[in-house]
């Protein structure tokens, strides 16, 4: 009889015991519970494509122009979130990154013994120089513009921003790099003229060729002139330029 009811106390208590672990776990998971994001990830300052659209056309900037008027505080401002891999100064040591002394202007993979990725490699045989723009691209999306590069940055999307910082490390020992003349056709506001200027080593079309192919009876998509018509249509006045000739006289 002893026996059978040692058995029960131990029965019980191993009861007791599992619905303590059982209410502990659910108590827990009350109290500890997290909430679910609205929104999954990290947030990117990266534009967006217009969906159903192409996507907004963005003119590089005009270097002759926004250079020499350069904030180079707020670009040196700007370098702080470089300097995790990067240096500027003379005889600055590599990090993660190259030492950027003399960058602008100067050859991609600048900095001899610099661990470069193949990515760049392949980048320098395309572009071979760190111009404004290359350094502006690459900038804006590192892994965009040289895909498989070892520059985990995500970039600076705000123009202002890099144009600073572009002005400022060219006073990093690349002051010697020349601004280019200021161009019309990047300023805000450009667009380009109707009708598309010709290729290179081609001629448009002079002024009156219509009329002359028309009195000719050439194919012009409209029937040729006759009579008192055609007398009218040669002492009409010569036409003015078309856009694509004042096109190809504007400067690039």
């Amino acid at each position: 009889m002893s026996g059978s009811l040692n058995g029960n106390k131990i029965l019980g208590a191993a009861l007791a015991t599992a619905f303590v672990i059982i209410g502990l776990q659910q108590v827990t998971g009350a109290i500890y519970a997290t909430a679910k994001p609205e929104k999954m990830g990290y947030f990117i300052d990266a534009p967006e494509e217009a969906a159903g659209g192409p996507a907004e056309v963005i003119l590089p900037p005009d270097w002759g122009t926004v250079l020499p008027t350069a904030d180079l505080a707020a670009g040196e401002a700007a370098f702080a979130r470089c300097q995790a891999c990067h240096t500027a100064n003379a005889g600055g040591a590599d990090g993660i990154g190259p030492n950027l002394f003399g960058v602008v202007g100067g050859p991609v993979m600048h900095r001899p013994g610099f661990a470069y990725s193949d990515a760049m490699g392949a980048h320098k045989a395309e572009a071979p120089t760190w111009g404004y723009d290359e350094l502006d691209q690459f900038i804006t999306a590192p892994a965009r513009y040289v895909p498989g590069t070892k520059m985990s940055f995500a970039g600076i999307r705000d123009q202002n921003t890099r144009v600073n910082l572009i002005a400022w490390l060219r006073s990093q020992g690349s002051a010697g790099y020349a601004v280019p003349a200021p161009d019309p056709a990047r300023q805000p506001g450009a667009a380009p003229a109707e009708g598309a200027a010709p290729a290179e080593g081609e001629t448009a079309p002079a002024a009156g060729a219509e009329t002359a192919a028309a009195d000719a009876g050439g194919p012009t998509g409209a029937a040729p002139t006759t009579g008192a018509a055609a007398t009218a249509t040669t002492q009409t006045a010569p036409a003015a330029p078309s856009a694509a000739t004042s096109s190809a006289n504007t400067p690039r």
